[in-house]
């Protein structure tokens, strides 16, 4: 299929756009320095509430998943469509995105529109991509986070139906959600990764308990979800029996990419702390000058990497180890953010004096480090960065023995 030409493409966008949003206002300071969101249930309704009129009206235009071939529910278009459609949008007011959202539209609607049935793809991933259904990601679980094909969450077979049981952990909006996209083991007597296969469990099945998880910044945006004999039908199972590391691969990739480059922010950015520092009229300080400077060449090293992978991707290609570049660099630029304006502030950072910009960065300090975990450790990324695309030798491994006969089992 012929692919429209990307100036004609860019205006009709850019035409589009106007009719649903605003124009951006002049970029400022603001209030919302939290990682993760720390609203009451109330308010994070109306936050995804805000976030699916806009989904549903970006899918019903033809804009949603750009890169997904055509067969499979996506526009067929190029990486540098998606880079287009991106710069295009952020002269515009777009709702503030979510964790749910985001495992909703680029997490679970992608995986199930790759590796699910035809009947799948038009029952689910449509209503995932429009946001009609909200669906969770159901993979770390206590004892199996990093390390996640370790996971001990049993499937068995049933007649036409799967009985599950486990515990899943770190669960964003669980609370919210129509679905979960879940892996168990179903078969402990091949290797680790081979015994997994993948489901769409609904988060409203007899045997499914959601327990929020209070952060040490005070939000609960986290759960506990616990499944007990929970029935699964098998059309629900995405994918072969014992292909779920594959989905789950593919799964964490985009992973990696939205949490390297969502249109959500993710706590203070350069700006923030460029106020702040004005505020405290430090800008004159050599070294602070010395900070600032530093903190905007890396924000700059990261949009520049975050657009050069995504021009890098094939149409419709499953993202490689090069989502990890974007995610690395996104949790250190977090965590470097925090550290300058705690820096400017000294005192004013630990006790909340109602002068504005000063104490809210706690919610930054304290966020900035669940990000290094989320969507995999950055030691993780280090170790995929080298063993994938650097080429280096991989770590030795002594778990290549079936899953049962390791300890524990």
């Amino acid at each position: 299929m012929s692919q429209p030409d990307l100036d004609a493409w860019r205006t009709q966008v850019r035409q589009w756009l106007t009719t649903v949003l605003e124009p951006a206002r002049e970029t400022e300071a603001t209030g919302d320095l939290a990682v993760f969101h720390n609203l009451p249930e109330d308010e994070e309704r109306l936050l995804l509430e805000r976030c699916r009129v806009y989904q549903r009206a970006r899918f019903d235009a033809g804009y949603q998943a750009l890169t997904l071939p055509g067969d499979k529910g996506g526009a067929g278009l190029t990486a540098a469509h998606v880079a287009a459609f991106a710069q295009e949008e952020a002269a515009f007011e777009v709702p503030p995105s979510t964790e749910l959202i985001s495992v909703t539209v680029r997490l679970v609607a992608m995986s199930v529109s790759l590796f699910g049935t035809a009947e799948q793809r038009d029952e689910y991933a449509r209503a995932f991509l429009r946001t009609d259904l909200l669906a969770c990601q159901l993979f770390s679980e206590p004892g199996a986070g990093s390390d996640l094909a370790a996971l001990r969450t049993r499937a068995r077979r049933e007649g036409e139906d799967w009985v599950i049981d486990g515990q899943k952990v770190w669960t964003s909006g669980a609370q919210f959600a129509d679905f979960g996209l879940l892996l168990a083991r179903t078969d402990p007597d091949v290797v680790k990764q081979a015994g997994i296969t993948a489901f769409l469990v609904p988060m409203d099945a007899s045997g499914v308990e959601v327990r929020p998880i209070r952060q040490m910044s005070g939000g609960a945006s986290f759960n506990e979800v616990f499944l007990s004999g929970v029935r699964v039908p098998d059309r629900l199972r995405i994918g072969r029996p014992g292909q779920g590391w594959e989905v789950a691969s593919t799964t964490l990739a985009f992973e990696r990419t939205a949490s390297g480059s969502g249109n959500r922010r993710k706590g203070g950015t350069f700006p923030d702390v460029l106020a702040l520092a004005r505020s405290l009229e430090r800008t004159g300080d050599p070294l602070v000058r010395q900070q600032l400077a530093d903190l905007y060449v890396r924000t700059a090293l990261r949009a520049a990497t975050v657009d050069r992978v995504a021009r890098a991707s094939a149409a419709g290609d499953r993202p490689g180890p090069e989502a990890s570049l974007t995610k690395l660099m996104a949790s250190d630029l977090l965590s470097r953010t925090g550290q300058v304006a705690a820096e400017l502030m000294g005192a004013r950072i630990s006790a909340d004096t109602g002068e504005p910009g000063t104490f809210a960065w706690t919610q930054h300090l304290l966020g900035a480090p669940g990000y290094r975990l989320a969507g995999g450790t950055d030691q993780i990324q280090r170790n995929l960065i080298g063993e994938r695309v650097l080429k280096l030798p991989p770590e030795p491994r002594v778990d290549r023995v079936p899953f049962s006969q390791l300890p524990g089992n």
